[in-house]
């Protein structure tokens, strides 16, 4: 075997254990978002792809199917949560912020057999091998079209529930939310804002109702036929 064989065994063997190496952040993240193991794995395996990539190509003028380029680990160093480093040296944000936002909307409920059985049928099209128990009640029927969808209020734009006013506000806090300091039933302390936490801004949120629309096309009907004729 020549050395440009062996370089090429050797690189081969590199992306396969960086494969293995990003399947396994990618699991134990669990669909978590902005993972830095994850990250860190990604550009070992994107470089090691690209490494192999080169040396094929010079070797015997082949190419893999991975259009990738090389990354730098210095200059990603961080990106996603870690600390940037200048020549070796962390370089820390004189003045780091966590930011806060905390969403409340009101909904009406018009028929609450029909947001059970809603919430019941959206639980059979997620699981379908598997039986669980009835939704029983409204809290029970909300949760399971969040949980169903992607955790946000979005997951709840469905016509059993008639979205009311809302609002968002965002602050400025110095520590950030600890779920273990607070008990599971306790639904105020995780919402109630420190002492030095600053409100940086408040977003109302008023719905659009089809009713809404109705009243203007009555009141434009109306000015056309109080409006003289020609």
């Amino acid at each position: 075997m020549t050395d440009e064989h062996a370089s090429l065994d050797a690189a081969l063997e590199e992306v396969i254990t960086a494969a293995r190496a990003h399947l396994t952040a990618v699991k134990a993240a669990d669909g978590r978002v902005d993972d830095d193991d994850v990250w860190q794995a990604y550009v070992t395996l994107n470089n090691a792809s690209y490494a192999y990539d080169e040396l094929l190509l010079e070797a015997f003028g082949e190419v893999t199917p991975w259009d990738v380029e090389s990354i730098d680990p210095d200059e990603v160093e961080g990106q996603l949560g870690g600390i940037p480093t200048v020549d070796g040296v962390e370089v820390r944000d004189a003045h780091p912020h966590v930011i806060s936002v905390r969403q409340r909307r009101d909904y009406r409920v018009p028929s609450v057999m029909a947001l059970v059985r809603r919430a019941e049928e959206t639980r059979t099209e997620v699981n379908p091998d598997e039986v669980g128990g009835s939704v029983e009640t409204v809290g029970e029927a909300v949760l399971e079209l969040l949980q169903a969808g992607d955790g946000s209020l979005s997951a709840l734009d469905v016509p059993e529930l008639e979205p009311l006013d809302g609002v968002v506000m965002v602050s400025e806090v110095t520590t950030a939310l600890d779920l273990e300091v607070f008990e599971e039933h306790d639904s105020h302390g995780p919402f109630r804002p420190a002492g030095e936490d600053r409100l940086v801004g408040r977003l109302d949120e008023h719905p659009f109702l089809p009713s809404d629309l109705d009243g203007e096309v009555e009141e434009e009907e109306e000015d056309e036929e109080g409006r003289p004729g020609a």
